[in-house]
């Protein structure tokens, strides 16, 4: 059983990346609403609400309880959130609480000397309300994706993009159930678990970010293109690892190459959208999203290459 000490850092390090991204979730789908569907916009701007003060409260125990490595990772905040948020906000009207970016920007690593039982406590009551409140917003997507699906919806979010966001917040549910029931992992598995999701998440990415370019730009169209084919033959690949254990390692480190190099190309993208050089219908914070994203990865496939 993990210690203590063990369980708030995972708890904090996971809720950091998550809460930040179902609050972002909920941002987008409230964003690609239509004026006839007010009703569903302001159930996304509840959601949005509930994860910023989660996020708020996991900031605050967070700090000095942080691994260094997720510090590091730049899953958390990059250097372009907070002008990403700005900027996003701007352009929806939809407000964003730059606070919390400010806030997180100044969290401390380290494992404080404190009463770690009455942190693990708060820790786990953060965690609960946080399964809680995503488990409804998985329900929420799944309702938007139906209505989607059967032609009684519209909206400017692709039907695959909500899938993809469904999929995240199942994984973060399933994760962090895991803590609260302090099991213990098995680590081959949680790398093969976690290299098979990832991939298919960046391949969908890619995939996204070559929808919403605009038709001009041919170059960046055609390396998100290859980007989301590479990502297509590593999650058949990671998938295929379940019955070849020994392909592991090599399936990693490839996977490995393949998410540094996409990241590059979604940091230069990200700096590109804000600097107003890149013609795209991408926000700003989507960028910086996608790009915590494959931060977060990049972080799992480092440790997995330590026991591969």
């Amino acid at each position: 059983m993990p210690t203590n000490d063990d369980f708030i850092r995972q708890s904090l390090d996971l809720d950091l990346f998550f809460l930040r991204i179902m609050k972002e979730h909920s941002f987008f789908l409230e964003g690609g609403f239509t004026p006839v569907s007010s009703n569903l916009a302001s159930q996304a701007d509840a959601f949005k609400k509930q994860f910023e003060g989660l996020l708020k409260e996991a900031v605050s125990l967070a700090n000095g309880f942080i691994s260094p490595d997720a510090v590091a990772s730049g899953e958390i905040v990059t250097e372009f959130t907070l002008n990403a948020e700005r900027a996003s906000e701007f352009f929806t009207g939809i407000p964003i609480d730059t606070g919390i970016t400010t806030a997180e920007l100044g969290l401390t690593k380290g494992m404080q000397q404190l009463n770690t039982q009455m942190m693990a406590q708060r820790v786990a009551n953060l965690n609960q309300r946080a399964i809680t409140v995503t488990q409804e917003l998985i329900n929420f997507k799944t309702t938007v994706l139906n209505s989607i699906l059967s032609c009684k919806l519209f909206t400017f979010n692709y039907p695959l993009l909500i899938d993809h966001i469904r999929r995240e917040a199942i994984l973060f549910v399933t994760l962090l159930t895991r803590l609260q029931q302090r099991m213990m992992v098995d680590i081959t598995a949680f790398a093969i678990e976690q290299e098979s999701f990832w991939n298919r998440i960046m391949a969908e990415h890619a995939k996204f970010i070559r929808g919403y370019l605009d038709p001009t730009e041919e170059v960046l169209f055609e390396i998100a293109n290859n980007f989301g084919k590479e990502f297509d033959v590593l999650t058949a690949r990671a998938l295929a690892i379940h019955n070849q254990i020994n392909l592991l390692p090599q399936v990693t480190r490839e996977s490995l190459n393949a998410t540094v190099r996409i990241r590059d190309f979604k940091r230069q993208g990200t700096e590109g959208i804000l600097a107003c050089k890149i013609r795209s219908i991408i926000l700003p914070l989507l960028g910086d999203h996608t790009l915590r994203e494959a931060n977060h990865y990049l972080r799992l496939l480092r440790a997995f290459s330590m026991i591969a």
